[in-house]
Parts: C-alpha cells; structure tokens; sequence
C-alpha cells in the first residue's frame, strides 16, 4: 500500500523488499505501581510487531509524561534513568514500523495532546481506510496536523465531538471510521481500551494483581507476569478506572467477526493464542493440512527460518519426512548493514541465511515458508538449495497465494509487484525454479487454525490478501483510483 496516511505501513516489507510484516504493536497498564516498567516489558515482548521506533506514555495523577525514539525498546527503555522519566500508576506504549512518508519522530506512538476535557494519549494499532478523507475535511475545518499518522484524525475527531464526556466522543470518532484498529487509549479519567467492530486487529485483556493490562499478542501477559483474562471483543469498549471498576460497552451493534487470518500464519509469535488457539499449534496444523494436500516424494523437510519452521514440523510429521535444519539463519544482520554494491544490496538473503551444505547436498528437499510476496526471497533461497548441491527442490507454502494489497495495516506492497497478483502457479514455480510449488488451500488453512471450510457469504475471518473479498469500504483507495480513471481519460482527450 503506498498512501501517507497509513498508520505503520512501510514502503519497504524489509531488507529484500520481500516479507510481510506487521505494522505495531500495543500495550497498557493501568493500576499498576511500576506501569512504565510493565509497558516497557511488554513492549520488549512485541518488538517483532514493529522495530522502527518505540513509544511510552504515562500520567502521575497531575501529568502526561511522553518519551518516544527510534530504534528498538532496549535502545530507548533499557535504563533506570528512562523509565523515572514516566512515573505514575497508569502507562501505554507502541512499538511500530514507520509510516511511508514519515519516519520521523513527529509520527511515533503514543500520540498525545492535550484536550479542552483534558490530556488524552492514544496507541492505535491498525489502518483507517478513510483517514484521507476524513483529514481533508477536518483541515478545512481549521484542523492543523501535526503529523502524517492516520492515528492523528482519531485525536481531532475526539477533540471536535460536541459530545459531553470523552467516552462518548471517543465513540463518536469511532463511529466515523472505516477500516481496523485496536487501540489503547489513556485520559485523565482512566484507560480505555477498543477493537474495530470486525476485530481485524488483535487486543487482549489481562490482570497483574489489582492492574490491568492489555496488549496486542498474550505472550506479553507471559514476560510481564500476567493472567490472560480474555481478548477484546469485536466492537467491545472497556474502561477502566483508578478504583479497578471494568465496565465494557458495545457500542457498534453485532457484527460478524473478521479477524487477520495472518496472525495465525505468520504476524504474531508462536508462543501467543489468537482466535482462541495456540498460534504455534496451529502453524503446525497447517503444515500438516499442507501435507495432505500436496504430498511429495522427498528425503527432508526443510524450514525456511525462523517462520516457517512450525508448519514445517507439521508437514513432516504428516508425512512422515525427516525435519531437518538445512538453512541456518543469522539473527545479527539489521537493515543498517554496510551495502558497497547493488550486487551486495541483492546478497541479503545470503547474509540472513546459509545453507547445511553436508545435509542438504545430494538430497531432494521440501521447503516450507509462510508465504511467497514477490517472490525474490523464495528465488534466491531455492538457488542456494541447489547451489548447496541439493538433487530436488519442492517448495510448499503454508497459506495461500498472496495476491491482493492489504489496506488495514499489514504492510504489502502495490498490487503489481505481488508475484500471485502476476502469475497463476506454475509460472510462479518457474520463477522461483523449484521442482513443484504448492499452496495450502483457502478451506484448508480455515480447517487448520478450527475452523469450518470458508464461508463465502460470510468469511469468518479477514482473508483479503488471498482473496480480495475486503471486509469494510475502501474510500480513500476508491478516491484515488477514480482520480486516477479521470487523468486517464483526460489524458486520451488530450492526445486525441
């Protein structure tokens, strides 16, 4: 997606151009006697949601405390020194990938300011799809942004609402909105905590003693020490305020759910619980599902790392094929990495992976990765296979092909540099020069993670990517390729 206004998307999926990626990661407290350590923490636990910068915001009982940076949690929150900086019982904090035309400092999370009701903070993890829009309108109304996060016309919705309590506007700005988002939100009244009414994003509620928290993924509650207590319904509130006192409200009438189906397939940790289940259980149920439905004849499984190594261990216990470790990566190679040559910018797969040359070599190999974007990543790791003198090699991907943009907040690129938006299947396998390429079904990845075979009418998950089918209206994208349709014909007159 190449729009301005995405809140944490990024014009770049990563080094190689050829990963998918979330976009940020959210967590709160609240009651909590160290609350900035807890977020910091917690934080530390979502750090692959987002590795660009990191934010934490937190209110003393008199004042909102902001500190923000780039960089990793460590490199911003590690020390005593930072974290006296934000006292208080009540913290929020976001670690994020940068916003393509912005990745500075003015567009890091949580975003603050303050409000005629007061001080009002608020970390959003998710994509408005009509923040365009909604931002012409609001700078026509004399609105002034400081920044280039969709995140920002959230905070102007609140603070124009004629609404009397900040609930009722945050509901109010809420209900303008299209798209996904999960947000944690701090005033001086308490903190509250949303999901978009279709749940797109993931939020999760837990409990340290009398504090409460909430987090993009539960293996946070995990490194923080806390009980999971239940995710965020689709289109649920929840406030909570200094006397402990939880009420949830749902304010946006029943919707049918439709989380990322991603989070099951790469996005969040295998040590997390998404939709219910256990994330790395399911990435091995879908391995599996992938093995009964596109067997093949080899010697090893093979997991291109670390991502595909759950469904890996699941294909190869269906199958019965020995798993084995024949790429080993290297965690140490960052984007900063000194790059002489456009020959050496190319190189990067070479430098995060490198093949067992002993185990791999006479050997007809399966690899299983998560997904295939442009299809670089995937060229390159099968010629090092092969270069590592490996006799065949059958690639299998554990979702299915990725062929539409994603416009609430997973980072993917245009549409036309998508190699399945290109190319139906042996094409792409001709591209990528393996022996087979295969995809897991769109019913079986729904069997996989639990569910019943895809419900056509009525998905029970977001599954855009794959299919097309988007969950919600589209109006800033629509506005551009209508803009886009009438310099086009305008253009034609004129050659006319």
């Amino acid at each position: 997606m190449n729009t301005p206004l995405g809140n944490c998307t990024h014009p770049f999926l990563d080094e190689d151009g050829d990963k998918l990626r979330e976009e940020c990661g959210v967590f709160g407290a609240i009651n909590a006697a160290d609350a900035t350590a807890v977020t910091a923490l917690g934080l530390h636990a979502l750090q692959h949601r987002g590795q660009e910068a990191a934010g934490i915001v937190a209110w003393d009982g008199a004042e909102f405390r902001v500190r923000r940076g780039l960089g990793h949690v460590a490199e911003n929150f590690s020390s005593s020194e930072a974290i006296a900086e934000l006292p208080g019982h009540m913290a929020a904090g976001h670690v994020r990938y940068s916003t393509t035309g912005g990745a500075g400092l003015r567009n890091v999370q949580p975003l603050y300011a303050d409000l005629a009701s007061g001080g009002f903070a608020v970390a959003h993890n998710g994509n408005i799809s009509n923040a365009g829009t909604l931002r012409e309108e609001l700078v026509q109304r004399g609105a002034i942004f400081q920044s280039t996060s969709d995140t920002e016309v959230i905070i102007h919705l609140v603070a124009t609402s004629r609404y009397p309590t900040i609930v009722d506007r945050l509901i109010d700005a809420l209900r303008l909105l299209e798209g996904a988002y999960a947000l944690i939100v701090m005033t001086p009244e308490g903190m509250i905590a949303c999901r978009d009414p279709l749940g797109i994003r993931p939020l999760v509620m837990g409990r340290i003693g009398d504090a409460t928290v909430f987090a993009s993924e539960s293996v946070a509650f995990d490194v923080v020490g806390a009980e999971m207590v239940r995710e965020v319904e689709p289109g649920e509130l929840i406030k909570v305020d200094y006397d402990g006192n939880i009420d949830s409200l749902h304010p946006f009438g029943s919707h049918k759910p439709r989380p990322c189906i991603f989070e099951h397939v790469y996005f969040s940790r295998p040590d997390s619980f998404f939709a219910g289940r256990s994330v790395y259980e399911a990435r091995k149920a879908i391995g599996a599902e992938l093995a009964k439905e596109s067997p093949v004849e080899a010697d090893l499984v093979v997991p291109v790392p670390d991502s595909g190594v759950p469904a890996a261990i699941g294909y190869a216990q269906e199958a019965g094929i020995p798993f084995e470790l024949g790429i080993i990566r290297s965690h140490y190679v960052g984007r900063t990495f000194i790059q002489p040559s456009d020959g050496a910018r190319h190189s990067g797969v070479k430098r995060k992976h490198n093949a067992n040359r002993n185990l791999v070599a006479g050997k007809r190999i399966v690899l299983i990765d998560d997904s295939i974007v442009r299809g670089t990543t995937s060229l390159q790791i099968v010629e090092m296979m092969r270069d590592a003198g490996a006799k065949e090699v059958h690639f299998r991907v554990a979702s299915p092909p990725t062929a539409h943009s994603c416009f609430y907040g997973v980072d993917t690129p245009e549409r036309s540099k998508l190699l399945a938006a290109r190319m139906d299947v042996e094409p792409m396998r001709e591209f990528i020069k393996a022996d087979s390429l295969a995809f897991v079904s769109i019913d079986g990845l729904y069997c996989a993670v639990g569910e019943k075979p895809r419900v056509k009418e009525c998905p029970q998950f977001c599954d855009a990517c794959f299919t097309g089918d988007y969950p919600t209206s589209l109006t800033d994208l629509n506005r551009r390729e209508d803009k886009q349709h009438e310099l086009a014909l305008h253009a034609g007159k004129n050659a006319a």
